[in-house]
């Protein structure tokens, strides 16, 4: 079976960056192949004899209903494992990164730049939908980005089994926005207020034990065990190759840090092999 990826999402946002990280990682990758192609392309993949076993096709935003209908066509194609990766940002840093190229929006008919922005944003909402993985990118340079691609699209990475993030964050910083499930862990004691653990963070031994000396944050964590013991097989089994857990605390460098971790082993231990990123470690 052939690995079909399609790169899409907003212009600025990061595209022809995502893929020149994956024919790094050895994928054949075709940029702004013109849509009626798209069926002639997997074809020749999945013709007898063919070596492409990896495929990333970005798609551009001006025909969005043809290049969604195509999609679907891959989708139904059993020999193909047809995923979509959508990028997107906030406005105001499209809006700078385009003024900093000077480049041409695809949508500068519809008046100024950020009616533009605003207008391409809402044909091309039906394929944010359809998208098996979202990456905002707002807050990336170009070698995170790399990271994060390489971390979901690597060709040797373990089998077809769901790749799960965990991500703790500072809620004062703002929540992440490519993530599938938001928990808030500032119900416990924090930290922050005990003398000797402030400037340290949820990575130190000290604050880890101080976290998890709650039998509070004990039964938070069972009761999160519980609840992805339900709730993994059922995604896998609907299809999902990707799912992202956001957890919160007040500012994300201590509670939120050590949950993570903690739900890091658990996963662990389940023959589950989360990733972990701790946004705002060093904010």
């Amino acid at each position: 079976m052939a690995d079909f990826l399609i790169i899409a999402g907003r212009s600025g946002a990061g595209r022809s960056e995502v893929a020149k990280s994956l024919e790094d990682l050895g994928w054949f990758v075709i940029d702004n192949l013109p849509t009626p192609l798209i069926p002639k392309v997997a074809e020749l993949a999945t013709s007898p004899g063919s070596l492409t076993t990896h495929v990333a096709l970005v798609v551009g935003t001006e025909h969005p209903e043809e290049t969604m209908a195509e999609i679907s066509l891959l989708q139904k194609n059993v020999a193909l494992n047809t995923r979509i990766l959508f990028l997107t940002s906030r406005d105001k840093i499209l809006i700078q990164r385009y003024e900093e190229s000077r480049r041409r929006h695809p949508y500068e008919s519809a008046g100024t730049l950020s009616e533009a922005i605003a207008a391409e944003a809402g044909e091309i909402d039906g394929i944010r939908g359809a998208a098996d993985v979202e990456i905002d990118t707002s807050e990336l340079n170009v070698h995170e980005l790399g990271k994060r691609i390489t971390g979901l699209f690597a060709i040797d990475s373990t089998g077809k089994q769901m790749q799960i993030r965990l991500v703790s964050f500072g809620f004062k910083h703002g929540l992440p926005l490519d993530v599938d499930m938001v928990l808030d862990c500032r119900f416990l004691p924090n930290p922050h207020w005990v003398r000797g653990l402030r400037h340290l963070t949820g990575e130190d031994k000290k604050v880890r034990k101080n976290v998890m000396s709650e039998s509070l944050a004990k039964d938070f964590l069972a009761r999160m065990e519980s609840l992805l013991e339900l709730l993994l097989p059922a995604y896998e089994e609907e299809g999902k190759n990707y799912l992202t857990i956001a957890i919160g605390c007040t500012g994300g460098r201590h509670r939120s840090v050590v949950i993570v971790n903690e739900l890091a082993n658990i996963l662990a231990a389940r023959n589950y092999l989360a990733k972990v990123s701790h946004r705002d470690l060093t904010v």
